[in-house]
């Protein structure tokens, strides 16, 4: 059977489990599909002549996906795509029809996918050697077939020397290191060169602190603190623990490869021109600084500044990003949106019932899920799987757009020793239960699943009660983050019941409106000035301030830049029509020139300024001077004219008073001022 993108090859592996052609071809608007047995043995004729066709292929097995390949390549055609249908859904001991859920499953397959953008880093192949004792110089020894190796000894205890030593030995501990693959940059302490001379122990001569080099690769064995706040995908740095040979043996293996040239996916963009992180030194948002695990991201003026090179794509920082200025794209926000919406939807209309998204990564969800089906009971019918290359970086738009679409749930489960990690996630999860609370629908429908065990994590998902449905709905994912995310909770908002058009959320969301103090506020307007999302506006028709509340990302900017410390934020969303438009927060009485009568200022900002200025500053000492506070630029210019005056005196400090001066005043009866503006 064809779909839009690729002819399908199924296969129930043996029958060892039930796979319902007619109920997945209905899914398709098809009337049967054919459903092999041993499509990789007795019938891999019939996956030859499928790819005599020309037609790209889609080929319903993953274990067996190297030999595809492998015959793909030898008769000179594109290789299959493939998907899992049997650790993922027909492994099961569930009772209900998987058939559904493999519809699922495969139709996701056959989507397009945009790749990410790719970075090329070049490893010359040096590497530091980090380590104590006998074991690290072994270590070396074998690292030095492939690399170019550098010995830094943290222990000299135990070693014995080689006859032939081909590579050079230090003495020395790490102060910090920074940077990752191809560019790493070290400090040690201690740092001396080996005595070639040393007979027993390694000697070494004029130790120094403070000594800087660079390498292409880390390899930590020292079993002490790691230099890196997360090692967890930093490429090219390596770690294990001394008292474990085989754990050394696998970073050996790991890290010997490291020499060359290498690509990476760039896991994220970043748009500077909505970035909310500052504004003239006023710090307001700091979310993905915040919650990015490795530290890729640090601030750079307005914005900020991410190093794709230490970047691992946890995805934390766009998943928590209010503006959508960081934007994962691996894979991108509508690729993801779609993905989901096409699991929930073709599972529905194979007859699946009250499903379940599960989202898992790769390196961790993966083999946990493959453990349950292959010694347990796998995961049950109605729970459907979704890999992504990070759980923990699924924002609220993505969890939004997964119950508007038809999942009555959504459990995402993460790496337990990734649990300090989470903190974005957590957040977007009490966003959504906000959310749904205030639209009348049942909230705690999104739950973490921290659990390396198979038998927990399957009892849990088995023993789990699934709530009532929300709605079958889906849109078309184009916009920014905050477009799709309003989308989304629009279609849950028409399946709900609000209570309310006002929904208060936790302090920590990205939506919310700008509160202001009459009494306080003197519309100067620095907070328009500094706003980064243009939601604060000015009119200049009147002395007004307004306010966008759906462009408002609650960065707190304008509170940080407001003089009078008049403005507060108020976290929530408003499912008013209005929210688009602007609306008035504060107005005053338009100040009239005392001479033209034309407005020119707000009533309360010049109110402020003769109160701060006038009798107090040497410019506004006499009744004069003061008046002109209250005339518009014209008519200040003009009655400074006036008598053939200068108008730009007003800028000159007056000259200093002498004691002659006292004395001629005193002789003509006059004060110092009468007598000083006499002259």
């Amino acid at each position: 059977m064809s779909f839009p993108n690729r002819r399908l090859l199924v296969c129930n592996c043996e029958k060892s489990m039930t796979v319902r052609g007619p109920t997945i071809a209905h899914a398709f608007g098809a009337e049967d599909l054919r459903v092999h047995t041993q499509l990789c043995r007795s019938e891999i004729a019939e996956y030859e002549k499928a790819l005599e066709g020309g037609e790209p292929l889609c080929v319903a097995c993953t274990q067996e996906s190297p030999l595809f390949s492998e015959i793909a390549e030898e008769a000179g055609r594109e290789a299959p795509s493939y998907v899992n249908i049997r650790e993922m859904a027909g492994w099961s001991a569930d009772n209900a029809d998987p058939s559904p859920k493999m519809a699922a499953l495969m139709a996701t397959a056959t989507l397009p996918v945009k790749p990410a953008r790719l970075r090329t880093i070049e490893s010359d192949g040096l590497c530091l050697v980090m380590g104590g004792g006998q074991a690290a110089l072994e270590a070396a020894q074998l690292l030095n077939r492939t690399l170019s190796v550098t010995l830094l000894l943290t222990d000299r205890d135990d070693v014995i020397l080689p006859p032939v030593l081909d590579f050079p030995v230090f003495c020395g501990r790490l102060r910090s290191a920074r940077g990752s693959l191809g560019a790493f940059e070290v400090i040690v302490d201690g740092y001396a060169p080996m005595l070639p001379s040393s007979r027993g122990a390694p000697q070494f001569a004029m130790p120094r602190d403070g000594a800087a080099s660079n390498c292409s690769v880390l390899f930590d064995m020292t079993g002490g603190a790691a230099p890196f706040a997360r090692t967890e995908g930093r490429d090219g740095y390596f770690r294990a623990d001394p008292g474990d040979p085989a754990a050394v043996m696998r970073a050996i293996f790991e890290a010997s490869g490291f020499e060359g040239e290498f690509e990476k996916p760039i896991y994220i963009s970043y748009d500077a021109s909505i970035c909310a992180h500052e504004r003239s030194r006023k710090t307001g948002c700091t979310k993905c600084i915040d919650n990015c695990p490795p530290g890729a991201i640090t601030p750079d003026g307005d914005g900020v500044k991410v190093d794709a090179g230490i970047c691992g794509g946890c995805g934390n920082c766009a998943a928590h990003c209010p503006t959508g200025a960081v934007s994962y794209e691996y894979p991108q926000r509508g690729a993801l949106i779609e993905r989901i919406q096409t699991l929930a939807r073709i599972y529905l209309d194979a007859g699946g019932e009250a499903p379940v998204l599960l989202i898992h990564d790769g390196e961790y969800g993966t083999p946990l899920i493959n453990a349950m089906a292959r010694f347990g009971r796998g995961l049950p019918a109605n729970v459907i799987p979704l890999e992504l290359h990070s759980a923990s970086g699924v924002g609220h738009d993505a969890l939004a757009a997964g119950l508007a679409a038809g999942f009555r749930a959504i459990r995402v489960l993460v790496d337990p020793r990734k649990g300090g990690e989470l903190g974005a996630l957590e957040e977007e999860i009490r966003l959504m239960d906000a959310l749904l609370a205030g639209l009348g629908l049942e909230s705690g429908r999104i739950r973490v699943l921290p659990d390396n065990d198979p038998d927990a994590l399957e009892a849990a998902l088995y023993a789990a009660d699934t709530p009532g449905e929300i709605a079958r709905s889906a849109f078309t994912p184009v916009g920014g983050k905050r477009e799709v995310a309003r989308a989304a909770i629009a279609l849950l908002a028409s399946a709900g019941a609000p209570a309310d058009e006002i929904i208060h959320l936790p302090e920590s969301a990205p939506y919310g409106a700008v509160e202001v103090d009459n009494d306080k506020c003197t519309l100067c307007l620095a907070c328009v000035s500094s706003c980064p999302t243009d939601a604060l506006r000015d009119n200049p028709d009147k002395p007004q301030l307004r306010l966008v509340e759906a462009a408002c990302v609650q960065c707190g900017i304008c509170a940080a830049t407001c003089p009078e410390d008049a403005i507060a934020l108020a976290p929530r969303y408003n499912l008013s029509a209005g929210v688009m438009q602007p609306v008035t927060l504060y107005e005053d009485e338009p100040a009239e020139c005392i001479r033209c009568g034309k407005p020119f200022a707000a009533r309360g900002v010049l109110d402020r300024v003769k109160s701060e200025l006038g009798g107090k500053h040497w410019m506004f000492q006499s009744a004069e001077r003061v008046a002109l506070i209250e005339m518009c630029d014209n008519c200040r210019l003009e009655t400074l004219s006036e008598g053939g005056r200068d108008p730009f005196a007003m800028a000159t400090r007056q000259r200093m008073r002498t004691t002659d001066d006292y004395v001629q005043a005193e002789k003509k009866g006059l004060s110092i001022e009468d007598f000083l503006s006499e002259e």
